[in-house]
């Protein structure tokens, strides 16, 4: 078994160390993972005869997938950040309870989740917008997603609580082994066994089972973990529970927020652009999260060093990874910024080779995406708060933009823009929530204590020019 010194040097090494040991395995990894449904809309949207037909079925399914993803947050990152901070106050035994109620709250999820959906599937993907054209295509999708949902939390879940273990590289090769399966048996189901997209759905499920089987192995046999999972532990604590839950909730409330967008965003396209408006959000969506997903890797490796330190009553610390995350993450949005507002073309052209749809994506994101140079600060202040078990907090910060700015902004401004209306939702939505969510997160960390954590910045710049 892996000794304490693992979580020790949380407290101890230097933060530009930490964030390098923890960030870049996390950011690896959830590039990678990132795949899962990258690589599933490219090839589904390039099937023959009805690629744009069956990308916006799958631009129909984004909201339910994003709820299935909001529970595995909700049960990941309550259990991991819970284990951080159990650590962080030398109650091993503490953070192994928290591990095992996690588990058994994904099994439990899981069985619910799978018999509903595939019960009331048709009803559900009409209630999220699928059309007579789309609804078959959506519900071939979603079958085999729902029965495969306990791989999926098994997986994305569990696999932050790797990380508070002190152990980033094993949860970096749980996401490659999953994304490198995906890649390979996706072309095999869609083209090669003539599946169509049914087939992406069922290469998704078994990459994720194999994803599954890594992360259960490393807690019940590998001699890296700290905490085992045992049937002792799994058992039923409501006090446990209840923290997961808590902690847990500002994301899985951000991902529900997200799916309601969704849902209002699709009729509104659908109002003012048809089924191909709706094909290119799911275009832009997926663009999108190719160039966020870094942040996503980067708050997970700073969550188990504000944890700890957060725990352990190292405030400092907390402050100066805080504040190097929200550097780094900014330097990788406005170049993903640019990218996307010089070469908008070769990103759509990967998803499309409809030129009609091509050209309602490229227009649609340049104004979507205007103001993603400055996302990161609302990105960073809800995963800081989120670490150190401030619940309200990282709640509200989660969702300013989905809830408090976006959905107002999608039913006002098509009524007078069109579809253009749409596009515009996005940037005036991002800067009306970095404008609360920097106002929040800095009274919070205090002007004087941020330029006294700040002036050893040029330290962690050395690191990663280091490496």
């Amino acid at each position: 078994m892996a000794t304490q010194q693992q979580t020790s040097d949380l407290g101890t090494d230097s933060i530009g160390r930490l964030l390098i040991k923890f960030s870049i395995p996390a950011i690896i990894g959830m590039v990678v993972n990132m795949l899962y449904n990258v690589v599933d809309r490219i090839y589904i949207g390039n099937i023959p005869d009805v690629g744009g037909l069956a990308i916006t079925g799958v631009g129909i399914t984004m909201p339910i997938t994003q709820i299935i993803t909001g529970i595995g947050m909700l049960i990941g990152i309550g259990t991991s950040a819970s284990i951080s901070i159990a650590f962080g106050q030398k109650k091993r035994k503490e953070a192994q309870k928290y591990l095992g109620n996690g588990f058994t709250s994904i099994i439990m999820v899981s069985i619910a989740i799978a018999l509903l959906g595939n019960w009331f599937v048709n009803p559900i993907l009409r209630v999220f917008g699928a059309s007579d054209a789309t609804v078959p295509y959506a519900a071939a999708y979603m079958r085999p997603l729902f029965i495969g949902t306990i791989c999926n939390l098994c997986a994305f879940g569990l696999n932050h609580s790797i990380s508070s273990d002190s152990n980033p590289k094993v949860s970096m090769y749980t996401m490659m082994i999953g994304a490198a399966i995906n890649i390979i048996l996706d072309p095999i189901f869609i083209f090669g066994l003539r599946m169509g997209i049914a087939g992406a759905a069922y290469a998704t499920v078994i990459s994720q089972f194999a994803a599954s089987c890594w992360v259960i192995n490393y807690f019940t046999r590998s001699k890296k973990s700290t905490i085992k999972l045992t049937l002792a532990d799994m058992k039923i604590d409501l006090r446990i529970i209840k923290n997961i839950v808590m902690i847990g909730l500002a994301p899985f409330c951000m991902q529900v927020a997200s799916s309601i967008v969704t849902v209002i965003s699709n009729r509104a396209l659908m109002t003012h652009g048809g089924d191909l408006a709706i094909g290119a959000m799911a275009i832009i969506t997926s663009i999108s999260t190719i160039f966020i997903m870094p942040i996503f890797g980067l708050n997970q490796g700073a969550q188990p060093i504000m944890g700890y330190n957060f725990g352990a009553k190292q405030y400092t610390r907390v402050r100066q990874t805080y504040l190097y995350s929200l550097a780094i993450c900014t330097a990788i949005l406005v170049v993903s910024f640019l990218f996307i507002q010089l070469f908008p073309h070769i990103a759509v052209g990967m998803f499309n080779n409809d030129p009609e749809l091509t050209d309602i994506t490229v227009s649609g994101m340049r104004i979507f995406l205007l103001s993603m140079p400055l996302i990161g600060i609302q990105m960073t202040a809800s995963n800081y708060y989120q670490a150190v078990g401030k619940v309200k907090k990282a709640m509200i910060i989660s969702l300013t933009r989905q809830v408090i700015f976006l959905i107002p902004s999608f039913i006002i401004l098509p009524k007078f823009f069109g579809l253009k209306g749409v596009w515009y939702a996005g940037p005036i939505a991002d800067l009306l929530a970095v404008t609360l969510s920097g106002i929040i997160i800095f009274k919070e960390i205090g002007y004087d204590k941020m330029i006294a954590s700040i002036t050893i910045k040029k330290r962690v710049v050395d690191h990663y020019e280091t490496v």
